[in-house]
């Protein structure tokens, strides 16, 4: 066979998290230019659960497409696992797989990169983290891969978790990484928040973002069910999301919609690539909702075939 199959391990070995973020930006160029294919997820229900398919693809200069499955059934089995698949857009030949979540978790992490790269403030300072989990990971290491922030703030409600957290990243981290008591005392006179959470409720409150910061969104953003509150999508001067299509796409109403704003959200792509402003003012607060670009895993996953000895031409 000529194409290989490639593990989480082959990922972190071909690729930093600093090139992961080149890459994703080189992708939202493409989309700016209409040479990136994204169409929203898509479901095929199994009875007890789903797979779920995410497929795209960059056709100018990469010259990739492909898909990600990945599955929803409950429980837990040690063989479950989810795969991208990367083909030729010139001759349609399978390049590789890749089998794991690393790829995944990379490509989100990176997205985020982006953002703050081109929405926060060029003096941020201070960077906020509320969650402890494998997104929380990746969306710090691409934050410092992007910006020289002096101080990182940490918070989840589970005091170990927060010590395994600091314990992971502090090698990773060149600015001073502490762990807080409070979802406020991590947000209060951060330059920059993230919040990657799995709570269906918010897990700040409005008036505790200071002025001129930005706020990544990557947990639910549902009507109903969202990490962040109402109030502060009311506040922010520009609203971001890396998939119009994906955004508008899910069976659950954006959160956006219950303030009225979706029409006025701004597609990351078009920020990176010099079109849209990424904020007004340096007192204005930006918000990114990340939905997960369709196609970014494919390019990210053709980059460590690549690196591994795969020829795109196949």
């Amino acid at each position: 066979m000529a194409y290989r199959t490639l593990t989480d391990r082959d990922v972190d070995d071909c690729l930093s998290m600093r090139e992961a973020v080149q890459i994703i930006e080189r992708a939202f160029v493409e989309r700016a230019e209409g040479t990136f294919v994204s169409p929203p997820r898509f479901r095929v229900d199994g009875g007890g659960g789903a797979l779920v398919f995410t497929a795209g693809g960059a056709i100018g200069s990469e010259k990739l497409v492909g898909f990600r499955v990945y599955d929803t059934f409950p429980g837990e089995h040690p063989d479950r696992t989810q795969l991208v698949a990367v083909f030729s857009a010139e001759t349609g030949v399978l390049q590789g797989i890749v089998i794991g979540e690393r790829v995944g978790i990379m490509r989100t992490g990176a997205i985020g990169g982006v953002a703050v790269k081109h929405m926060a403030r060029p003096d941020a300072a201070t960077l906020a983290i509320l969650g402890t989990g494998k997104q929380a990971r990746a969306q710090l290491e691409a934050a410092v891969a992007v910006h020289d922030f002096q101080t990182v703030k940490v918070y989840s409600p589970n005091a170990e978790h927060r010590r395994r957290f600091i314990e992971a990243m502090e090698p990773k981290v060149a600015a001073d990484l502490c762990a807080v008591e409070s979802a406020r005392a991590c947000v209060d006179g951060a330059d920059v928040v993230i919040c990657a959470t799995n709570s269906s409720s918010p897990v700040l409150e409005a008036d505790w973002v200071k002025e001129g910061a930005h706020i990544n969104t990557v947990g639910p953003k549902y009507v109903g069910a969202h990490e962040i509150p109402i109030e502060l999508i009311q506040r922010s001067g520009a609203l971001v999301t890396d998939s119009l299509e994906q955004l508008q796409a899910y069976p659950k109403p954006h959160v956006a919609t219950q303030a009225s704003r979706t029409p006025d959200m701004i597609d990351l792509a078009d920020i990176v690539a010099g079109k849209a402003a990424g904020r007004k003012g340096v007192r204005d607060i930006t918000l990114f909702f990340s939905v997960g670009l369709a196609g970014t895993e494919v390019v990210v996953a053709g980059e460590v075939l690549r690196r591994a000895g795969v020829s795109a031409q196949g």
